[in-house]
């Protein structure tokens, strides 16, 4: 008898080491026990190195088997000498974060965990708004406070910790007076924190001047003075157009120093790189290939058609990163809390993470090759800087 099946039946996952289990509800007839995957052991209990693509074939040389344990499939990745080491840092099993505060205090945490290992070029990406407020959120002043407000909150925690002197960084002077204007007895009262701008060192035919009439332009030498006291930078709020921007004041201001670019949404930048009117593709290959994401959310929804009720199954899930700690898939369940299902060495992308997640959900059903596989996924599923590896200068932004 067919039913409907609320997605914490679809997928029920448990404390790590105890076995766990995903489901499709497509349809109650004898083949569908032949979807089921058993998880024995949680997500670090699968090698991190052998991904979906790699699984299917060690199922197709035996689809007699109902159900396959990871740890099998674990050992017959010893057999492929795959070239990468496994970390030996596990990560997390599950991940749900109470508020935005602990959201800064993990992303800063991973942040000064990569400093101590020697990287001085980092990444942090992570919704800066909550999940309700529909909509392309990347230039609305919502947006932009929130970076500038959660930027100062992560300042404070690194100062505290290690009394290093933080610098915040925005695209403009014109942004620099409307930020300085909000945040400004936050700024004064915290001591070794400071805000500056991109082009702080330039001095402009208008410097002097006030456009804004409440807050008085700081000349380029105190900017240039708090920049150079600095021992971190964070840039936040720059656009695809500031990115060579961004280059120039590392060259010519940071040098040496550790710099996060902090929530700027890269992969959307990147996305207009070579476009008319917008930086050349060479950026990504020389430069911004750099950073290491060392705290990373990406989240995507999706859902699938299947032919018996509830007809529609809506399924969510994340690309995860903690750093020191492997890249991770993790799928949303019904309480808001994500689960690790699949973890690696290397990035995934969004379309190998969505493979992860059918996966988990037992909603590969369709067969290697055939049409209605190659309808489902269509011709392309990665992008052109995610191809790109034989021209990039390292290969930092994979790890």
């Amino acid at each position: 008898m067919e039913r409907t099946l609320a997605q914490s039946e679809v997928l029920q996952v448990r404390s790590a080491g105890r076995a766990s289990t995903s489901y499709c509800p497509r349809y109650a007839g004898p083949q569908a026990e032949s979807t089921r995957w058993a998880f024995s052991g949680g997500c670090n209990s699968r090698a991190p190195n052998l991904r979906r693509s790699e699984r299917q074939v060690l199922r197709a040389a035996a689809p007699e088997q109902a159900e396959t344990s990871l740890e099998s499939i674990a050992t017959t990745e010893d057999s492929l000498a795959q070239p990468e080491k496994i970390r030996k840092v596990p990560g997390r099993q599950t991940y749900r974060p109470a508020s935005f505060q602990e959201l800064v205090k993990d992303a800063t945490t991973s942040v000064k965990n990569a400093i101590k290992d020697g990287l001085t070029r980092m990444e942090v990406e992570f919704p800066a708004l909550p999940g309700n407020i529909d909509g392309y959120k990347g230039a609305s002043d919502w947006f932009i406070d929130s970076n500038i407000q959660l930027a100062l909150a992560a300042s404070k925690m690194v100062r505290a910790d290690s009394g290093k002197r933080v610098h915040i960084v925005v695209p403009d002077g014109g942004e620099y007076n409307r930020s300085y204007k909000m945040f400004k007895a936050a700024l004064e009262a915290a001591d070794g924190i400071s805000m500056g701008h991109l082009k702080e060192n330039s001095k402009s035919v208008f410097s002097g001047f006030n456009f804004f009439g409440s807050v008085p332009d700081t000349d380029a030498e105190t900017l240039s003075q708090a920049a150079r006291k600095a021992d971190l930078f964070i840039v936040v709020n720059a656009s695809t157009i500031e990115l060579p921007d961004v280059e120039r004041y590392i060259a010519e201001t940071v040098g040496d120093r550790p710099l996060v670019l902090w929530n700027l949404e890269l992969d959307t930048l990147r996305a207009d790189l070579g476009l008319l009117g917008f930086p050349p593709k060479e950026l990504q290959y020389r430069f911004l290939c750099q950073f290491t994401p060392v705290f990373y959310i990406r989240q995507r929804d999706y859902s699938k058609s299947v032919a018996v009720a509830p007809f529609i199954i809506n399924y969510s899930g994340c690309i995860f990163r903690e750093y020191p700690g492997p890249w991770q898939v993790m799928l949303r369940q019904d309480n808001g809390e994500y689960a690790c299902i699949a973890e690696d060495v290397r990035r995934y992308n969004l379309g190998e993470a969505k493979e992860e997640l059918m996966s988990a959900m037992g909603l590969d059903t369709e067969v290697e090759g055939s049409a209605m596989q190659f309808l489902r996924r269509g011709y392309k599923r990665s992008t052109w800087w995610e191809d790109a590896k034989d021209v990039e200068s390292v290969d930092s932004w994979r790890r």
